[in-house]
């Protein structure tokens, strides 16, 4: 344990849904750091498992579940694995999610010329593939409601339980070209306060990070070019941006602790955006 602040998070079992990822691992990590027991769950069992041992390395405890957060018979099957190994969930952080590039359109807005263009692969909001907006959708509300089910039913009545859901900070406003995946990520925001709700009667809290543009793997090409300078996307959110950089993984840790420990305890039905600024600027 290298920062062991949260005391109260010792022993917790923390279950992380894409825990491979570069932002969820370093929750997990920051997780492992109080003393918590991680059931990292990727649906790349390998992604997991690098995670898992770079946690076991340092002392922490950790295991690799792979888990499909689409399918409740995987999600069954992950929760049996958690709880024989370690007792039931007491934190669930619903981490996976994701894009489609059919379900993104290729501009920012739409102009007429656009509905005669012979532009090789231009993709207009007509042409978007409804299976790819489905998709985004599931991955992103869906593979969040569904682990919820599966993992929180043991959390009913205990101490200290929560749900942490990883929302956007393009839930608050929508980001262009990415209809589908902001719809998804304002369903999860609604979610979670309807859920934070539901739950306030049996102590289960449910809060939300929202972040603003971090590089992952899903983004990078997206953002910045081979030689690491910006596109004209990149550049354009790190001028909209007031702190006028991208995010770092460490910087979801400290809020995503403070949700699900006890400094927190009167917290539930929040959606904090970790942007550096960008929901509260104006762009003037």
């Amino acid at each position: 344990m290298e920062n062991p602040r949260y005391v109260e998070l010792q022993d917790q079992v923390v279950v992380i849904t894409g825990g491979g990822g570069i932002l969820c691992s370093a929750i997990a990590t920051a997780f492992a750091d109080q003393g918590a027991k991680l059931a990292i769950l990727d649906l790349k069992k390998e992604s997991a498992e690098v995670v898992a041992e770079q946690i076991r390395q340092k002392g922490g405890e950790a295991i690799a579940v792979q888990a499909d957060v689409l399918s409740q018979e995987s999600l069954q099957m992950a929760y049996e694995k958690v709880t024989e190994h370690f007792g039931p969930c007491n934190i669930l952080v619903n981490g996976a999610g994701g894009n489609h590039p059919s379900g993104t359109t290729s501009n920012p807005y739409l102009l007429e010329e656009d509905l005669t263009s012979t532009v090789e692969d231009l993709k207009t909001f007509f042409d978007l593939d409804i299976e790819a907006i489905q998709f985004v959708f599931n991955l992103n509300f869906i593979g969040t409601l569904l682990p919820t089910q599966i993992f929180s039913k043991a959390m009913v009545g205990g101490k200290g339980c929560n749900v942490l859901n990883i929302s956007s900070m393009n839930a608050f406003t929508p980001l262009t070209k990415i209809p589908a995946y902001s719809g998804a990520k304002a369903a999860v925001s609604n979610f979670t306060q309807w859920l934070a709700v539901h739950f306030s009667k049996v102590g289960i809290r449910v809060n939300a990070l929202a972040p603003g543009f971090f590089l992952t793997d899903q983004n990078r090409a997206l953002l910045t070019k081979e030689d690491g300078e910006l596109t004209p996307r990149g550049a354009t959110i790190i001028d909209q941006t007031p702190m006028g950089r991208f995010g770092d993984p460490e910087d979801l840790v400290g809020t995503a602790l403070w949700l699900c420990s006890n400094q927190s305890k009167f917290v539930t039905g929040v959606v904090v955006p970790i942007d550096g600024g960008f929901s509260a600027f104006s762009g003037v």
